[in-house]
């Protein structure tokens, strides 16, 4: 192919020249510098002669100081609106799979952080392996383990509304974030969170049916541990209630008495044995006992909520004497809550009392499908069928607990109760001993997908089938043979039942649960507070020899058993959160 055939170039940019029907080159008609315009041209030209135009009748309507101030007006209101959608739309095409780290928003990044360091150790070992697998295509690929991918992602249904949800990210490293915070909880809107209960009981894994023992006279055959209410139970009976079977029976408190409530100690009256033993989907239940905490009112609870779930607060004799003396009581109700006044307690410490309605929901309430506790301290501020939603049901979990938002290891949670002087050392000591002696050792990322031996006990979200039944049975024998702190028997307890049945618990975030209830004083610092002389308690000189017992005005004796010991300062260091933050789709 020669060049003729293909045109000859000229100076116009490279254009070619047309070819007359013979192929050879014509001789052009006009200069192409002075070519004809086209009638697209000469329209374009026509409308920019029309837009200069209309410009020029607008600068001289309106001036053109005037045209100038809108123009800086508009220019700044459109660079912004620009940078908005860019940075929204950034935000949410961000995916909480690409960066594991968001899992823990609020929490310490430090390289000495134990639990930043497990997930990092994840994921690393997670890239060598698909690393691996690209070099050598013929080896046989193998799935992740389900401990990096129950860190990764939650699973949710096909289409959720919170499937794209993702934490934002945590503050900059230079801003100081005293103590834990909240983080944003995608919900579903209630009806969603409604229609999304399960029709049917979750299954148990292997055990079907659940007894508890009975004993009019129960005999303390053993020198550590046990009570009346919980009827003594011999270390072979408690070993024995581990090797889970179809059919059991074991002790779960309330070993008097012909029900719950009835002579078993923790008694009811009858009007109110007879309301707890009707039918409910859903119910929320506290407690609050030595007249130890002010009563929180629950907010931002939806219509079908206020008309089918029922609040109940356990209360004894002299809280309720307290709340009659307020005249905040109104026929057995404080607003949402219906009171619920326990006479015979089993125990002499109030927070030892309160762990019987909070591990024994199932023996009070035995006709509840779901039921979530809160601490007496705590203020609900989301719907409950919100809760379950994003807790049980769109996790398929049949019980929810938070960890503690700093640790996750048993050991270190002992030595911070003995600096905080929540219970006798000594106590503590045997305790975690024992379950040293049994095969308890410090927590490690060995067993994930286990992300947590600590709980924050003060919420519980739980379905009440027998493997969750018996669950909160052992722990709460647990609670009655060794000290009141529960947070040191959860993992035991938790992990021997995991060994022989396929089930776990729900540990979500702590900001997770600090979104959707708040933290308030305990009542004894709010009348220190509230005392003329709190400002200048910590001030005063106390002289070789002399003691300021007895003179505090705020300071009020509470009943507590043997080994429990008063709460330091540290205790109370946890004030109101404000608005939490949520997501609601």
């Amino acid at each position: 192919m020669t060049g003729g055939s293909l045109g000859q170039r000229t100076a116009s940019y490279g254009s070619l020249q047309l070819l007359n029907n013979n192929g050879i080159v014509g001789k052009p008609t006009s200069s192409i510098f002075t070519r004809k315009p086209s009638p697209k041209m000469l329209l374009a030209g026509s409308r920019d002669r029309e837009k200069q135009f209309l410009l020029l009748v607008f600068c001289k309507f309106l001036g053109r100081r005037r045209v100038a101030m809108l123009l800086l007006v508009g220019l700044p209101l459109l660079i912004f609106t620009l940078g908005s959608y860019v940075l929204n739309k950034e935000n949410t095409s961000s995916n909480i799979d690409e960066h594991i780290g968001s899992l823990v928003p609020y929490v310490s990044q430090a390289a000495d952080d134990p639990a930043a360091l497990m997930i990092s150790r994840v994921k690393d070992t997670q890239k060598d392996r698909d690393s691996s697998t690209e070099k050598d295509g013929n080896k046989t690929q193998h799935p992740s383990p389900p401990a990096a991918a129950s860190l990764i992602k939650r699973v949710v249904p096909l289409h959720h509304p919170c499937e794209n949800f993702a934490f934002p990210p945590p503050p900059p490293p230079g801003l100081r974030r005293p103590g834990p915070r909240p983080c944003p909880v995608c919900y579903v809107p209630v009806e969603q969170a409604i229609a999304s209960m399960p029709s049917s009981p979750s299954e148990s894994p292997v055990l079907q049916n659940l007894t508890y023992i009975h004993d009019e006279n129960p005999v303390k055959t053993e020198t550590h541990g046990g009570s009346d209410f919980g009827g003594y139970p011999s270390l072979k009976q408690r070993n024995g209630s581990y090797e889970i079977k179809e059919s059991m029976t074991v002790h779960c408190g309330f070993v008097k008495g012909s029900r719950p409530g009835r002579q078993s100690g923790f008694d009811l009256d009858e009007f109110d044995l007879t309301e707890l033993e009707q039918f409910h989907d859903v119910i929320v239940a506290s407690a609050i006992f030595g007249n130890y905490d002010l009563i929180q009112q629950p907010k931002k609870i939806s219509q079908a909520a206020r008309q089918n779930v029922p609040f109940y607060m356990f209360v004894d004799e002299e809280t309720e004497a307290y709340m009659k003396n307020s005249s905040i009581l109104d026929n057995k109700r404080v607003g949402l809550w219906r009171i619920i006044v326990v006479r015979n307690i089993p125990y002499n410490d109030s927070r030892r009392n309160g762990k019987v309605p909070k591990l024994l929901l199932h023996r009070i309430f035995p006709n509840v499908r779901y039921s979530i506790w809160i601490d007496g301290k705590l203020q609900l501020v989301v719907d409950p069928y919100k809760i379950l939603e994003r807790f049980l049901w769109r996790e398929n979990a049949t019980f929810a607990i938070s960890r503690h938002y700093r640790r996750f290891d048993v050991f270190v949670e002992a030595e911070a109760n003995k600096a905080a002087g929540k219970y006798d050392n000594s106590s503590i000591d045997y305790q975690v001993e024992f379950y040293k002696n049994e095969g308890l050792t410090p927590y490690s990322e060995a067993k994930l997908p286990i992300t947590s031996d600590v709980p924050e006990g003060c919420v519980i979200i739980r379905e009440h089938i027998p493997i969750t039944n018996l669950f909160s049975c052992l722990w709460f024998n647990e609670v009655d043979r060794f000290t009141a702190r529960d947070q040191l028997s959860f993992s035991t307890v938790r992990d021997k039942i995991m060994a022989k049945v396929n089930w776990t618990v729900n540990m979500f975030l702590d900001c997770e649960r600090r979104n959707f209830v708040i933290q308030a004083y305990h009542r004894d610092l709010l009348v220190h507070k509230a005392s003329p002389g709190a400002a200048t308690t910590h001030h005063q000189l106390v002289l070789p020899g002399t003691s300021l017992a007895g003179k505090n005005p705020g300071k009020r004796s509470s009943k507590r058993g043997k080994g429990e010991k008063r709460s330091g300062s540290k205790r109370h260091r946890k004030v109101a959160s404000g608005n939490k933050d949520s997501s609601s789709f």
